[in-house]
């Protein structure tokens, strides 16, 4: 088979079928329209081609199995035919390919309720108090989704190790981060009880509260290793590393694990993350390599639930789920407009918009 006329047999194909054969040959490529898709696959077949092309005859003869076409006319056997509906007789909304009963939810209803909340009195979640009791007795790895309150257990706990006389160490992967960190603390604590330490940036450097990038941290446990006597790691109290799901950075990884290896044994560690994919795993290393136990604080309900739409090219706006809230575990509850406006694209996007 030519490049050209593989290139027109992907072209043929539902961008279903391209996502498939897509799985393991191309990151990210659920980003990538039909066109777009057909391109990194092509390039991606230039090792194994065969096996691109195997891979795709297979998916193209299962496609039948998986739906199933439409049986050939033959003659009427009258004896056999189903009697037809009356007309005056109410018909229930029609149940979707996997069952569901209840009508779609329309984009008036989708977006009802989205804006700024009337300002409410605040109150500690539970988890976010019991984040603060374990952190006095153990190590805390924080697991919650993004917006649910983190930094809140931060700065509680930094307000508490200061008050004890301790130094604060919170590192971030980024720079940028580190200085809006910076700005929020020196409001919050004052500016002369917060420093910050990056490549580009030391100011207060023998502060209280240290705001600093990882890889500054894991250099000073670096020179104190080797001898160097820092006051700031003696009086060490505990370190905060935000986005710790950089643990598992295929380059920058290593700068977490050995910052948690060489830090002292006196600080407490505070790891915060939205999206760390085995924290009970992390939390088991931490209590394995640091006299002091690890325990996981664990959330998973959103404060502040999210709504999935999908906006097509041609500005029209849906609801991407039959819900208004993201249907978990459950990806086949496509929105009917969504669906429709998906076939629209592809349909655009095919092999006879490419001529």
């Amino acid at each position: 088979m030519t490049t050209h006329e593989l290139e027109q047999l992907l072209l043929q194909q539902p961008v279903s079928l391209l996502h498939r054969l897509a799985r393991g040959r191309i990151s990210r490529h659920f980003r990538s329209g039909k066109r777009k898709l057909v391109d990194l696959l092509l390039q991606a077949s230039s090792e194994n081609r065969p096996g691109l092309e195997s891979d795709l005859t297979a998916l193209i003869e299962e496609q039948p199995r998986r739906h199933p076409e439409a049986p050939e006319k033959s003659l009427p056997q009258p004896t056999k035919q189903r009697p037809m509906t009356p007309p005056t007789a109410h018909r229930p909304h029609k149940a979707d390919d996997h069952g569901h009963h209840e009508p779609p939810v329309s984009l008036h209803e989708w977006l009802s309720g989205i804006g700024v909340p009337p300002p409410q009195p605040f109150v500690p979640d539970a988890w976010q108090v019991d984040a603060l009791a374990r952190l006095a007795e153990t190590d805390v790895v924080v697991s919650v989704p993004t917006g649910s309150g983190k930094t809140y257990v931060a700065i509680e706990a930094t307000a508490r190790a200061m008050r004890e006389n301790r130094t604060v160490i919170y590192t971030s992967p980024l720079k940028a981060l580190s200085n809006t960190k910076f700005t929020e603390f020196s409001r919050l604590f004052g500016p002369e009880q917060v420093g910050i330490l990056t490549g580009d940036r030391r100011e207060n450097a023998q502060a209280s509260l240290l705001i600093m990038t990882t890889e500054i941290l894991r250099n000073l446990l670096y020179d104190a290793a080797g001898g160097e006597i820092d006051v700031r790691l003696d009086q060490l109290g505990l370190v905060i590393m935000d986005e710790s799901q950089y643990l598992a950075d295929p380059e920058r990884g290593v700068v977490w694990e050995e910052t948690l290896i060489f830090c002292p044994s006196q600080a407490r560690l505070l790891l915060l993350s939205a999206s760390i994919g085995n924290p009970q795993d992390i939390a088991d290393w931490l209590t394995a390599i640091r006299p002091t136990p690890c325990s996981l604080i664990r959330h998973t309900k959103r404060s502040v639930p999210l709504r999935a739409g999908y906006l097509h090219p041609n500005e029209k706006l849906t609801p991407l789920f039959r819900t208004a809230g993201i249907p978990y575990g459950q990806p086949h509850l496509i929105h009917p407009e969504a669906k429709r406006l998906f076939a629209e694209y592809e349909d655009e996007t095919g092999p006879s918009r490419s001529r």
